[in-house]
């Protein structure tokens, strides 16, 4: 039995269908399981109403499990739901319940750039610090830094899409130059599920990009081409200038529409190296899909 933590989410969703249909026993752990009734009809699934930060929770959801895949993070913060309490004491609680339950194995998603902006942002700073708590775990343990991941669900990806389709304009922080390596959603499911399959992985740490680089305003253009539409004119926007507006917003409005963090994450880029990708395409069987091998079919 593997357990996946934020199973109704954009990646644990595509990690749960895929274990479904090969026939491999899998449990969510997920906060609100009711919004994903389908996801809990498929075979071999199982759906676990339960909260990270919750010990009784994960006790109970840990029995029979062999496997944890832990994917619950936020990126923006809310009243309820701060960065240290999910990303990182979310992170502690699940291994002390995964070492109390003698569960051996913990496959963790970070996220690429973390290292390098641990001192930047509160997102990436607690992403480190779970990291750390990973490697300390005692527990068989593997780590995925992915970068942007593309798909049809995506909170990136589906409103710049949208944005694409119906306006012949799109704004751009700093004009879109940021560098990116999107990785398809699919490809980062089956590192995950692979990864939990394996008694220990050959590298402890594994950074996940895609086969291409691209510049976010490549990242338009393409998408833009696989809607069969011409390329929208860019507008660039001065980061600066947006970076006070956001911290504005992020003091008045209950859900900003971008904060501060998330402008100096996309300033940083999400690039890995080229031995980092030559180790992911050694020790894991995917597709290495490209986005634009993908995205027509977002459009049909």
């Amino acid at each position: 039995m593997i357990l996946v933590t934020g199973a109704t989410g954009f990646i644990g969703s595509e990690v749960m269908r895929r274990a479904s249909r090969r026939g491999w026993r899998v449990r969510g752990l997920a906060r609100h399981p009711d919004r994903a009734e389908a996801l809990g009809r498929l075979p071999h699934v199982e759906l676990f109403r339960g909260d990270v930060t919750d010990p009784a929770d994960l006790d109970e959801a840990m029995e029979g499990v062999t496997a944890v895949i832990h994917l619950v993070a936020i990126i923006v913060a809310t009243r309820e739901q701060g960065f240290r309490k999910v990303n990182l004491e979310g992170t502690v609680a699940t291994l002390e319940a995964a070492a109390r339950a003698g569960v051996p194995r913990f496959v963790h998603m970070s996220a690429l750039g973390v290292e390098e902006g641990r001192d930047v942002t509160a997102y990436f700073r607690t992403k480190w610090e779970a990291e750390e708590t990973v490697r300390a775990s005692g527990l068989s343990t593997t780590i995925f830094r992915p970068s942007l991941v593309f798909g049809r669900d995506s909170e990136v990806f589906g409103p710049l899409a949208r944005v694409v389709r119906y306006s012949p304009v799109v704004p751009l922080p700093g004009g879109g130059r940021q560098r990116f390596q999107p990785v398809w959603v699919g490809d980062v499911a089956e590192c995950f599920l692979q990864a939990a399959r394996m008694e220990r992985s050959p590298e402890p740490v594994y950074e996940v990009g895609g086969p291409e680089v691209l510049a976010l305003r490549e990242v338009v253009h393409a998408l833009a081409e696989a809607m069969g539409r011409r390329r929208p004119a860019i507008v660039p926007l001065p980061v600066g200038p947006l970076e006070r507006l956001a911290r504005i917003g992020e003091k008045v409005l209950p859900k900003p529409p971008v904060t501060a963090d998330q402008l100096r994450m996309l300033e940083l880029g999400s690039v890995t190296s080229p031995e980092a990708l030559k180790a992911l395409k050694r020790d894991f069987e995917i597709e290495h899909a490209r986005l634009g091998d993908k995205a027509g079919g977002w459009f049909r």
